[in-house]
């Protein structure tokens, strides 16, 4: 069903500007949609007049979107969550709880137990209690059906977690319906299928667990990371003890409901909630073999440290600066969509965002210009909203950081251009933003903003693209766009990046690893590659 009116995030309607004459015919249009203009024997309009909404938009008024909000019913959410530790949940050691809130409208969802270190000693007890004695001697193809069984519930509960990721995240419940949600479930399928099958692999004739596994994962994509950190782990053998973002700890504890559910004996999952301590205590806990962590490159930076010389296994997946680019010949329409998706998907909170917009100068005009045109018809709103593209900022943390770039971009002379939208009175939001005119020097330019800001830059020549592209610390993805395979191969060899994309942007699977290098990590996360990271192989 539609309703006709203006934009949730866009132009205004097209009649406000016009002359007496085009006003007077929209109303005539109206008037014979509406209650049928007379015709010639004087009875009313035809029964195949035209519907009002067809009418209208031939009258040139926007169509607009009728609300269509996800039930929210569909998930419980308890008051009081406690930590899931040895297949039961409990209240932390000490107590302690947090409150966690919707970013959408900062109402609080429910409070959580904050695990202290006595929480993290009975975690790891009970992980390596788990591993020695139950999942470490289990047979791969043992194991491989408790994955399977996970993989089939998240898939039978979708409804229920893509509503929950959403209230608790403030993604729009499309993606998480779309997106998260199947590719977790894919993840789980596609290690259920590795687990017996580990020799063949590549890695050597006898690949093993490596023991307990401590993992700690973001808010951007809370149920997903946790499928690519759980799953690799599991199939290869090892017990983890799970560390979600204190923001986004809700779909982690229900993950741990399913995994009672599908019978996952005791202590080979563990969830542990909680804050920037909670995942230091872990990290530096000496009964946990192997550290997986993905987050920011600070935080990459100081666990790195703590880990060194410890004997630990350990990957780091962090930020950074993709630039996406764009030659002269490339499919406009389609790189359009690829721009928009590599940036404003989740609400620019993605490591691998193409936030970097290279553009061949002979198209950067036309470019620019179409892709403010495409932005216009997003809307911004009510992330429970089924036709909502852009929802809420996670946090008020994150909000600032975006404004505090945003305004350095501003003072340091990039032109700034949103959409016309009404942003809500309540929660955390942020208008998706192009700044045009920036060099490279630019804050906007250099440092990561996490958010729906987009970055354009130009270039004149193939070599000039890669000199740009490679000027920045990171080296996590990058996209191309151009209608030339040979193009596109030597473009892949020479930009520093873990992922290169071709004529699309954003595309992930189990079965192909990602990961960066230099400041955005190292180790990769999918395909056997990461397996090799659980496996003393």
């Amino acid at each position: 069903l539609v309703a006709v009116g203006r934009p949730a995030c866009g132009p205004k309607a097209a009649c406000e500007n016009d002359d007496g004459n085009d006003a007077e015919r929209r109303e005539a249009l109206l008037m014979q949609a509406g209650k049928g203009a007379p015709d010639a024997g004087g009875g009313r309009a035809r029964a195949d007049a035209p519907s009002t909404e067809v009418t209208k938009h031939a009258a040139g008024i926007p169509w607009e979107y009728a609300p269509a909000p996800e039930a929210r019913g569909i998930v419980t959410i308890a008051p009081e969550y406690g930590l899931f530790i040895g297949g039961q949940f409990a209240p932390a050691a000490d107590g302690r709880l947090f409150a966690t809130v919707n970013p959408a409208t900062e109402e609080p969802l429910a409070q959580v137990a904050e695990a202290g270190a006595a929480d993290v000693d009975r975690a790891i007890a009970a992980a390596r209690a788990a591993f020695d004695d139950v999942w470490g001697p289990m047979p791969g193809a043992e194991r491989a059906k408790y994955l399977y069984r996970i993989a089939r519930i998240l898939q039978e509960r979708a409804r229920e977690f893509a509503v929950l990721e959403t209230l608790d995240n403030g993604k729009p419940i499309k993606e998480s319906r779309d997106v998260d949600v199947p590719l977790a479930a894919a993840h789980f399928f596609y290690h259920a299928g590795w687990a017996d099958k580990l020799e063949h692999a590549g890695l050597g004739p006898d690949p093993r667990p490596l023991g307990v596994a401590g993992q700690v994962i973001p808010w951007n994509f809370p149920l997903l990371m946790a499928a690519w950190k759980l799953a690799p782990a599991l199939a290869a053998g090892n017990t983890c003890v799970l560390k979600p973002a204190e923001t986004t700890p809700l779909t982690a504890l229900l993950l741990a409901e399913v995994c009672q559910q599908a019978g996952l004996p005791p202590g080979v999952v563990n969830v542990l909630t909680g804050a920037g301590q909670t995942g230091a205590a872990l990290v530096a806990h000496p009964g946990v073999n192997k550290i997986a962590f993905t987050g920011s490159t600070e935080v990459g930076k100081q666990i790195a440290a703590v880990v060194a010389g410890t004997g630990k296994r350990l990957t780091l997946e962090l930020g950074g600066k993709a630039a996406n680019v764009i030659f002269d010949d490339a499919p406009v329409d389609q790189a359009i969509e690829g721009i928009v998706n590599g940036i404003f998907f989740n609400q620019g909170h993605v490591c691998c965002a193409g936030s970097r917009l290279l553009v061949q100068e002979s198209v950067a005009d036309a470019i620019t210009e179409r892709l403010r045109s495409r932005l216009s018809t997003l809307r911004l709103g009510d992330p429970m909203d089924k036709n909502t593209d852009i929802g809420a900022i996670n946090s008020r943390q994150q909000l600032d950081k975006i404004q505090e770039l945003s305004a350095a971009g501003d003072a340091e002379g990039a032109q700034r251009w949103s959409p016309s939208c009404e942003l809500p009175k309540r929660g955390f939001w942020f208008a998706p933003t192009i700044f045009t005119g920036v060099s490279q020097s630019y804050r906007i330019a250099r440092e990561e903003i996490f958010g729906p800001v987009l970055s354009v830059l130009t270039f004149r020549t193939p070599e000039e693209a890669v000199t740009k592209a490679n000027n920045t610390p990171y080296g996590l993805s990058a996209g191309v766009w151009t209608e030339k395979g040979s193009r596109i191969l030597w473009m892949a060899q020479r930009l520093r990046a873990g992922v290169v994309w071709a004529n699309t942007y954003n595309r992930f699977d189990p079965a192909s690893p990602f990961g960066g290098y230099r400041e955005s990590g190292f180790g990769r996360e999918g395909g056997r590659q990461g397996l090799a990271a659980y496996l003393d192989a």
